[in-house]
């Protein structure tokens, strides 16, 4: 039907031109953004399973980080252990050195000195070492757990690699007390002999150590400790039944934190396990009196007041008891101290190479769980595309469709548009 008022043919080609419009402008969307799903409308299923997978992928990959950023923490601790390795193995060629009898005592105490420094290193190592201010080798409690993408985790316990992890606490193993009083400034008077000869007599164990004599006048603690060590450096016997050398110092002046020296006397033997300190001089007929305490008596070897004394703990604590203390730990001061020595630290080389080989387990084990999540994220990304990636082919037909469809349409909207000029000619 010929008609001006409604032109239907128009509002068709129109309504189909709209339609390949869309369609053209959801083709362009998709082959610009590379997706089949832009939005909801697209395909509202296909969306919340795709963006699921976009999490777990993103997971996996985070996880995957999270393993080699364990793996990173892992290499430091694990080159830290090696460090302290070189340090064993330095204490073992040291404690096998001392362990001859070619060597005098002074050798061994430079020996010794070595020896405590090489495990005062490995304990500042261990204490020193931190990934991200975590430290892993100064305590066996606890752990640090690596998320690597999944709902398990993979644990790394800490370990001990401290002297006391390891059992090397190191310590002259000998006896010692030091005066219990404040102390004496360096050149005030420490002792005070009036007159006559003063005698210091100190035992460790049945083996007398010291057998000092001090004249009449005064004396500063260094004097004091001069007088001592001639005594202690000057033994009678110059070796003990085992071959160890005998003379050695044991005096020392400590300075407190005032500035004030304290005296310390050191056994020289290991192997004591008493002590006593006995004062006396057969020419002694008048006062003494300062670090030895007050003394009147005549008579050789009485016995100094035990508060006049701290001994040292194991713990390295100075307390109140004139029988002296064990300083406990590792040490070649001699022969048999040496021996013992190559044994211990032969068993803290053992625990730290059980503990390093963990280290190398667990790297071993992140890097292949890294493979593991790389193929598991690719084969989930596989499948996200499958979902989500637009197919570039079919969807350049669609778009190729839709452009002549429209091509076509805009046309006939056009002829469709002039229909009503046909209603006029009849009209004139």
């Amino acid at each position: 039907m010929l008609a001006i008022k409604n032109n239907l043919m128009a509002s068709n080609a129109a309504r189909h031109l709209g339609k390949a419009y869309d369609d053209l402008a959801t083709s362009v969307e998709r082959l610009a953004s590379g997706l089949r799903i832009n939005s909801a409308k697209d395909d509202a299923a296909g969306l919340a399973v795709r963006e699921l997978m976009r999490a777990d992928i993103a997971v996996l990959q985070q996880g995957a980080r999270n393993a080699s950023d364990g793996i990173s923490m892992l290499q430091t601790m694990e080159g830290a252990m090696a460090v302290i390795d070189d340090a064993l193995v330095r204490m073992m060629e040291l404690a096998e050195q001392a362990a001859t009898g070619s060597y005098s005592s002074a050798q061994r105490i430079i020996m010794n000195d070595e020896f405590a420094e090489m495990a005062a290193e490995i304990e500042r190592i261990a204490d020193a070492t931190k990934f991200n201010d975590m430290a892993l080798l100064n305590t066996a409690t606890g752990s640090v757990s690596i998320h690597v993408g999944t709902t398990t985790t993979i644990d790394v316990d800490k370990v001990d690699m401290t002297q006391s992890g390891l059992s090397i606490e190191t310590g002259d193993g000998q006896w010692a007390i030091m005066s219990a009083s404040t102390g004496y400034a360096a050149t005030a008077t420490a002792l005070t002999v009036t007159a006559g000869t003063f005698i210091v007599n100190v035992t460790f164990g049945s083996e007398e150590v010291v057998d000092a004599s001090f004249s009449a006048g005064t004396y500063t603690v260094e004097d004091v400790v001069d007088q001592i060590n001639l005594a202690s450096q000057n033994p009678a016997a110059p070796k003990d039944a085992d071959g160890n050398e005998l003379a050695y110092a044991a005096a020392s002046a400590i300075e407190t934190d005032g500035g004030l020296y304290k005296l310390r006397l050191v056994a020289q033997s290991t192997a004591a396990t008493t002590l006593t300190i006995a004062v006396g001089g057969t020419t002694l007929s008048t006062a003494v009196s300062g670090i030895f305490g007050t003394d009147e008596d005549t008579s050789a070897n009485s016995l100094i007041d035990a508060a006049l004394f701290q001994k040292s703990s194991t713990a390295g604590v100075w307390s109140s008891d004139s029988a002296g203390g064990v300083g406990a730990g590792l040490n070649i001061l001699t022969e048999a101290a040496a021996v013992t020595a190559l044994a211990t630290v032969t068993t803290a080389i053992n625990t730290k190479d059980a503990e390093r080989a963990t280290f190398g387990y667990k790297m071993n084990r992140l890097e292949s769980t890294i493979a593991i999540i790389d193929i598991q994220a690719e084969n989930l990304m596989i499948a996200e595309s499958r979902i989500s990636d637009v197919d570039v082919s079919t969807e350049m037909a669609v778009l190729t469709r839709t452009q002549v469809l429209a091509q076509a349409g805009v046309a006939m909207l056009a002829q469709a548009n002039a229909m009503p000029q046909m209603a006029l000619t009849l009209l004139r």
